[in-house]
């Protein structure tokens, strides 16, 4: 992590072009290398997706871990921009990372999209990946896409392969703000009986919650088994991570 935020020579996009997240580029980046190591198991010979791979600030840090005989990396996003920075600053240096526009709709990044959500299909064989990141996804998506972007994950994870996911999770503290801590930009408020919280002043998909154990119910039926279910600090609870995080196995039962 640390030889990542020094190094000067990892591509880095213009800050007028990234197009989500918040903070440094290169220091969420090198984060999240730190969780997928430790909290996820990522191993320098992984064959790794990450959906919604936006603008590379996953995919750079990655290049500095992946082996580059035995670890591969696919990332796939709605928003062509992004792709085409990838391909262009991060493929032409490291060529076991491939970088792929998948034309999905959605309100915010991608309104004129052509694959409709519920009817995903990922462009990949079935078990062909050990590693797949999904930070900062769901909490974009409404309840229906989960269910489709989690059998997908299901389809093309080798049996003990994992999921790596982020998510705001409206559990008791969050949704009570106990401590007055919360971050005060995550005002959610639940949409009508589902399981849905909404920002109000926001754009409905700007940022989403779930209720507490829908997200889990969704992998449990995905076929995926919860290795790990963490709190992050959004709510205003001690934390080594802002979003929440699941870490999730593939079991090999077809």
């Amino acid at each position: 992590m640390e030889a990542v935020l020094r190094n000067r020579f990892l591509p880095c996009p213009d800050p007028d072009s990234i197009f989500v997240g918040d903070g440094n580029f290169q220091a969420v980046g090198a984060e999240f290398l730190g969780h997928f190591v430790r909290k996820g198991g990522l191993l320098p010979a992984s064959r790794v997706l990450d959906i919604g791979c936006g603008i590379g600030r996953m995919a750079v840090p990655l290049t500095q871990y992946l082996d580059t005989a035995t670890g591969s990396y696919r990332g796939i996003d709605p928003v062509a921009g992004g792709i085409n920075w990838c391909q262009q600053n991060i493929t032409a240096v490291y060529p076991n990372f491939e970088f792929r526009h998948l034309d999905i709709a959605h309100s915010l990044y991608n309104p004129k999209g052509e694959i409709n959500g519920l009817e995903l299909v990922l462009p990949f064989e079935n078990q062909q990946f050990d590693f797949i990141i999904m930070t900062s996804v769901v909490t974009h998506l409404p309840d229906e896409e989960v269910s489709a972007y989690l059998r997908e994950v299901k389809r093309v994870l080798a049996p003990g392969g994992r999921l790596f996911m982020t998510a705001f999770v409206a559990d008791k503290v969050a949704q009570e703000n106990p401590f007055n801590k919360r971050d005060a930009r995550l005002g959610f408020q639940r949409y009508d009986e589902g399981p849905c919280w909404f920002v109000p002043e926001l754009p409905p998909l700007a940022a989403v919650a779930f209720d507490d154990g829908f997200l889990d119910t969704a992998l449990m039926r995905a076929g995926l088994s919860i290795v790990t279910k963490s709190f992050g600090h959004w709510r205003g609870v001690a934390a080594d991570h802002y979003q929440d995080l699941y870490v999730a196995e593939c079991r090999g039962d077809g």
